[in-house]
């Protein structure tokens, strides 16, 4: 699929199916499958020591620093494929100056890039899977890798030939019915018989090696006749199994099966538990240095965040001291102003007084009217002397009229 600088604008329009929107995932499955003719799984995964990619890694949003780093470390070997030269490029260099390079590189091999950088740094996206698809055909382009054509292989239909006998279901049904039998019944009946067992064992090998018919049997038996004769013989299919002092054999034979199981599973299953493990040790190396960096990183910050801290704490209670008095201080200014306003209130109380001339004019009216009454009762004490003085002289006329008469004389 040709994924050029149209289509991803073509994407970025609103007059297109909406199928388009999910196009880049089938480029990304493309694109593995490029990578894997590049023998990408030896030289990038394994001499590289990098993780290996899935089908749809950078068509969805997971880790964006870690999609970022391996989009960078795979189109530099890709670069690299395409006979450039580029240096491989590490988990903390500048990603604007690892894309502006990268840039220079598409632009020197004629790939369109009409996008902005901004778009490749979030590590995941249809524009970083044609970055990487774009690369991969040029360097398969560079390395000359032909496609053939398909060779179809003629695969020769075998018959499958059923052989379905009256002992073959005879046999399968007592194998049935002995299996229920043993999960029915109490232990003290499930008697085993190893006897009847190799009996039965001897049988099967005997219908195995008869010679099977070259044609495929066809019974004219309808079901219900089979049913009917199912059930008339079904009780005397049941085989009643005895226990035997032997029994170890059969357990000896499934340690045997189980151990060449094993065998045969372990070489694939150890290989991939290695893996496994070699995938683990890089993932804790890759963490054990991102922790180690990071720590360095952070020491001084870490260091300066303390000292900030315990400032603040030391500030912080400043300012409650500082909050403390200034309650107490709020309390006192409200007394004082309670206080003022008082005064305030009694001096225009006053002020009021002393600018108004009513009581004033009162007063005067007042000791006018006190005066004229003193006037009135000075004349009142001026007429009550005049008659008292008249009422004296009288009283002394006769008084002195008295002692001049003769009467007063003789007496």
């Amino acid at each position: 699929m040709e994924f050029q600088g149209e289509s991803i604008d073509m994407i970025e329009s609103d007059n297109v199916g909406p199928g388009q929107a999910f196009a880049h995932f089938i480029v990304m499955e493309e694109l593995i499958d490029k990578l894997t003719i590049l023998n990408y799984d030896q030289e990038f995964v394994k001499d590289l020591k990098m993780k290996s990619l899935s089908r749809h890694y950078f068509a969805i949003q997971t880790n964006p620093g870690e999609q970022f780093y391996l989009f960078a470390s795979l189109a530099g070997w890709l670069i690299r494929k395409c006979g450039k030269s580029f240096e491989q490029p590490q988990e903390y260099d500048d990603p604007n100056s690892i894309i502006s390079n990268i840039f220079d590189i598409l632009r020197s091999l004629n790939i369109n890039v009409n996008f902005p950088p901004s778009r490749i740094k979030q590590g995941f996206g249809e524009h970083v899977i044609y970055i990487l698809d774009q690369l991969a055909d040029e360097a398969i382009k560079i390395l000359n890798i032909k496609w053939s054509h398909p060779e179809l292989v003629k695969e020769v239909e075998e018959a499958v030939e059923e052989i379905e006998d009256e002992a073959e279901l005879i046999l399968e049904k007592v194998e049935e019915e002995m299996a229920t039998f043993f999960c029915d019944d109490d232990d003290d009946e499930s008697a085993i018989n190893l006897e009847d067992l190799r009996n039965i064992q001897i049988f099967k090998d005997f219908q195995e090696n008869q010679q099977k018919p070259e044609e495929i049997l066809k019974s004219n038996v309808t079901s219900e006749e089979w049913l009917v004769e199912l059930e008339r013989v079904l009780p005397q299919l049941k085989v009643t199994i005895k226990t035997d002092s032997r029994d170890w054999r059969n357990h000896l034979e499934q340690m045997q099966k189980f151990n060449s199981s094993i065998e045969e599973v372990l070489p694939v299953t150890k290989s991939q538990l290695d893996k496994l493990h070699g995938d683990i040790t890089n993932s804790l190396a890759k963490i054990s240095t991102r922790e180690k960096h990071i720590n360095s990183q952070l020491e001084p910050l870490l260091i300066n965040f303390r000292n900030n801290q315990d400032e603040l704490s030391k500030l912080t209670e400043l300012y409650k001291n500082a909050n403390e008095k200034m309650t107490e201080k709020s309390k006192v200014l409200t007394q004082i102003t309670e206080e003022l306003e008082h005064i305030k209130k009694e001096m225009e109380e006053r002020g009021a007084s002393m600018t108004d001339g009513a009581p004033l004019i009162n007063i005067k009216k007042a000791i006018a009217k006190i005066k004229n009454e003193i006037i009135e009762l000075d004349v009142k004490i001026g007429v009550f002397e005049n008659e008292i003085l008249q009422q004296k002289l009288k009283d002394k006329t006769f008084y002195q009229q008295d002692i001049d008469s003769p009467t007063f004389i003789l007496s």
